[in-house]
Formats: C-alpha cells, structure tokens, sequence
C-alpha cells in the first residue's frame, strides 16, 4: 500500500484528511529526507498498521536505510521521553523538573543522519504524543539550527494529518 492507497480508504467525511496528505507530500519547505522521515516517524507514533504499513510503502525508496532507522529512533524515543517529560511537566511537585530522568537517550546524540532531522521528526511524534515540554525543547533545536517556523510548522501538519488518518482509520474498523 502506498500513501494514495492510504488516502483513498479515507471515507468522504474526512475527505480534508485525504487532501492535506496529499498536499502535504509535495511540501516544499522540507527536504525530501525531513519530510518522508516526518510523515513515517508519525506513522509509527500513530500506532495504526493501515497507516504504518502505507507510509513504510510509501518511504521505502524515498528515504536511506540509516534515515529510517532514524525516524523509527525518533518514533521509539519519544514514546518513552514524552511519557516521562508529560508527566514530570504535568506534576505539580517541582522536585521532578530538576531530578535527572536515569533514562537512556544515546540515539539523540547520534541518531544516524543530520541531528536537526532528527530534532525535527521529533517535534512531529511530540506533537502526537501530546507533550508540551518535548515540542518546546525540539522546536528551540530546530530553529536554533537554522529551520525557519515554516518548516517546523509543515512537520506538525504532516504529524496532525497523519494521526487524523490514523484516528479515522482507527474509527471505521471500530465502525465495521
């Protein structure tokens, strides 16, 4: 399956899911790198196999084997440090903001391909994931890094769309 194939078993009701997909895959404020590793890194943040198993197609010949080994990186760490910064963020005793986390979080410093790409895939899962202290802390990288609002703004909408075709997806196979 492919990310055509994937917006077209987005029913009409979501027809604006299906067509910022679309748009989105030919987003020119991304490198091709940061916008297929945004789109599969949200893939597999979303948890949905219709969606992953699209976008994998989909990323397969569009991205390097070290830039998907980055973006499933990105997908993993986050799903443990958005977890753990959430809820240290969400807490109202301040002992745990300045505690270190005791978590490995080595694929950051080294994750295989420009850390900024990385940064930016990201702040994507952040952004699915929910955590207001993760997209504060990956959004000041990228931007410190040299990527304008524009090109962070064009992840999050590659992340928002792609949980809302997972969130659709997710409904219909409930519905069915």
């Amino acid at each position: 399956m492919s990310l055509d194939a994937l917006r077209e078993q987005i029913p009409d009701y979501a027809k604006d899911i299906r067509l910022n997909l679309g748009s989105l895959a030919g987003e020119p404020a991304l490198s091709d790198q940061q916008k297929w590793g945004a789109f599969l890194a949200s893939a597999l943040a979303s948890g949905n196999p219709a969606v992953i198993r699209a976008i994998v197609a989909e990323t397969e010949d569009k991205l390097s084997p070290a830039a998907i080994n980055a973006a499933k990186s990105a997908a993993a760490i986050m799903a443990m440090n958005n977890v753990y910064y959430r809820a240290t963020h969400l807490m109202s005793g301040g002992d745990y903001k300045t505690m270190p986390a005791k978590l490995r979080m080595n694929v950051i410093a080294n994750p295989g391909v420009e850390k900024v790409d990385f940064e930016l895939w990201s702040l994507a899962v952040s952004a699915l994931n929910g955590c207001g202290a993760c997209l504060d802390a990956h959004e000041k990288v990228v931007r410190k890094a040299g990527l304008t609002a524009e090109q962070a703004q064009a992840a999050l909408r590659i992340a928002a769309s792609v949980g809302a075709a997972a969130a659709v997806l997710q409904a219909e196979s409930a519905l069915s």
